[in-house]
């Protein structure tokens, strides 16, 4: 009887990894990208968006209109408008996002920013130009993640039930070696998972992977040394906005700002 609940574990593993393996190598297909895109041709939202999503382009977007004095952003959390006109679509749907009043959490900012029309439109081209991977191809990958984690879980559950219908008396050792293969397949599809594609999967294509290390980003010891955490707008803001798009908040030599942006989103 406990042979059935081996084939339930083994089915459910082969059938969830086999799911995984060929959703993360379709998103992985190489792209051609648009003629004449380089490194250099990729302008910051491009670079932001490729980096770390929707969130990432917000951020951008918050930073560069306060480091050009246009909003404030308080280390509580709360953003202020200072100028309602946004200068591109970008700023324009943040000011939106604020609402009327001019000032609102950033939090709900940033949630509306990741949906915005702008942000969905440079998804788009980017998607088509073959620099970033189609949200389909990273939806199969997350749900072929989450089949893995059940069959393991399955294949756990499987496991147990058929120790329970063997007698002690006739030895569970062999049983249960057979339900660790099983269980080993899932895990080390999930350990791979979450080694290559994590976070299932990058928004970067592999074209648009090599395109971003192209990029030359200060190290942040560097942006620390020229910003000194002001608001200046000086001479650094390229750098420092760059290094942003590319790596995140946690670049931002400023603690303040890091607090302002910080929520229970991770980056």
């Amino acid at each position: 009887m406990w042979v059935l609940f081996l084939l339930v574990a083994w089915g459910a593993a082969v059938v969830s990894c086999t799911r995984l393996c060929l959703a993360a190598v379709a998103a992985a297909q190489p792209m051609e990208p648009e003629p004449g895109a380089d490194g250099k041709g990729l302008s910051l939202y491009e670079a932001a968006f490729l980096s770390g999503g929707p969130r990432r382009v917000g951020d951008l977007t918050l930073v560069t209109m306060y480091r050009e004095r246009r909003l404030l952003l308080a280390h509580t959390g709360w953003v202020t408008v200072v100028d309602p006109d946004g200068r591109d679509e970008l700023e324009r749907a943040v000011i939106s996002a604020i609402g009327p009043e001019g000032q609102a959490p950033v939090r709900p900012v940033r949630a509306v920013l990741d949906t915005a029309a702008p942000v969905r439109a440079l998804g788009d081209r980017l998607v088509t130009a073959g620099l970033a991977v189609p949200a389909s191809a990273r939806t199969n990958v997350a749900v072929a993640v989450r089949q893995v984690r059940a069959a393991c879980a399955l294949v756990l559950a499987m496991a147990a039930a058929a120790l329970l219908l063997v007698p002690p008396a006739a030895g569970r050792g062999p049983v249960a070696a057979w339900f660790v293969l099983p269980l080993l397949l899932t895990a080390g599809c999930l350990l791979i998972a979450r080694v290559e594609a994590h976070p299932y999967s990058r928004w970067a294509s592999p074209v648009g992977q090599r395109l971003l290390g192209r990029i030359d980003v200060p190290p942040r010891r560097t942006l620390a040394q020229r910003s000194g955490g002001g608001a200046d707008g000086g001479g650094d803001d390229g750098d420092l906005l760059t290094a942003l798009a590319v790596h995140g908040t946690a670049t931002l030599p400023d603690p303040a700002l890091r607090a302002a942006l910080k929520t229970h989103w991770g980056h």
